[in-house]
């Protein structure tokens, strides 16, 4: 049976981008329909305002403008943000496709070059995104930094992450696990394969560094910073959390952690929404990844059975 990752891969980015245009579009035409009866209602029940009318005043609007829900703003956002977007949904769309042609090898492919690129990949994707908003908003606006609630991280993200290991539990527990072994796919992601083999200390602290700095800091400025916001100043806030999520997952370019991924990346933003810090997500995604590594290095040294899981 041909592995299914590739394809599955490619309908996760087409259900990302089909989530995103329909909502915008829907949002559009609500908001056409809703201009147009505005304008009809005032024109009929004012129809012959004159100077000394108090609607014929300028309404001053705040600055930035007020949301109706969340904390995340996005006033700055402009349509050549769209151009942004589909910058990012296309680079990981083909970061994603080259890790899934090249995975299901049994030999690691990981060196000490591969693992700096990787991580100077990261950088740089977060650089990217920050010269997009840069001009526009200062980074402590955008991304919340100076927020007072950060105390309250020690015990949101330990417990995102409980919350996170049983909901992989569960599904290995409902057979997802073995089913996807039997289409012949890799269920281990390289570089859990190698915190688990790997004898090069360099490579070890490298992919330590990468797991537990470089992607809860990179990714969480490039998903949740920027393409989250993003999305949900033309999708709303529903959709750009399900669309956002839906590229993080498969940007990983693994079947296995597909699911578990996604659904991570719908509870960053949300998190990222409630708290309107990237603090926040950054934390929890600090937690995830140190837990996933400790937890593999100690079942490696003590030669321990565990499960692998994303």
């Amino acid at each position: 049976m041909p592995d299914p990752t590739e394809s599955v891969i490619i309908a996760t980015f087409s259900l990302a981008m089909g989530v995103f245009v329909l909502s915008s579009l829907i949002r559009k035409l609500i908001s056409s329909r809703q201009a147009v009866d505005g304008q009809v209602a005032q024109a009929t029940a004012f129809p012959d305002s004159g100077v000394n009318s108090p609607y014929d005043t300028p309404v001053q609007a705040s600055f930035p403008p007020m949301l109706p829900t969340g904390k995340v703003a996005t006033w700055f956002y402009r349509p050549l943000d769209l151009l942004g977007l589909g910058l990012v949904f296309l680079l990981f769309f083909s970061l994603a496709l080259a890790s899934a042609r090249s995975a299901g090898g049994d030999e690691l492919v990981l060196s000490a070059e591969g693992l700096l690129t990787s991580i100077a990949f990261q950088f740089i994707c977060a650089g990217i995104v920050t010269w997009f908003v840069i001009g526009r908003i200062h980074p402590v606006d955008w991304l919340g930094l100076k927020w007072p609630g950060w105390p309250w991280m020690f015990l949101i993200a330990p417990g995102m992450v409980f919350l996170m290991w049983a909901l992989i539990g569960g599904l290995q527990v409902a057979g997802l696990m073995n089913w996807i072994e039997s289409m012949g796919v890799e269920v281990i992601q390289d570089t859990v394969k190698l915190l688990q083999q790997s004898e090069d200390p360099l490579i070890l602290g490298l992919m330590v560094f990468a797991a537990t700095v470089a992607a809860p800091l990179c990714e969480e400025i490039v998903f949740r910073g920027y393409f989250y916001p993003a999305a949900k100043k033309f999708a709303g806030p529903w959709a750009a959390a399900i669309c956002s999520a839906l590229v993080f997952g498969a940007a990983h370019g693994n079947l296995m952690a597909l699911v578990p991924l996604t659904v991570f990346g719908v509870l960053l933003a949300f998190l990222y929404e409630k708290t309107g810090s990237i603090w926040a997500p950054v934390a929890v995604h600090f937690c995830f990844n140190g837990a996933t590594v400790v937890t593999q290095m100690i079942a490696r040294y003590y030669e321990l059975p565990l499960e692998t899981a994303p």
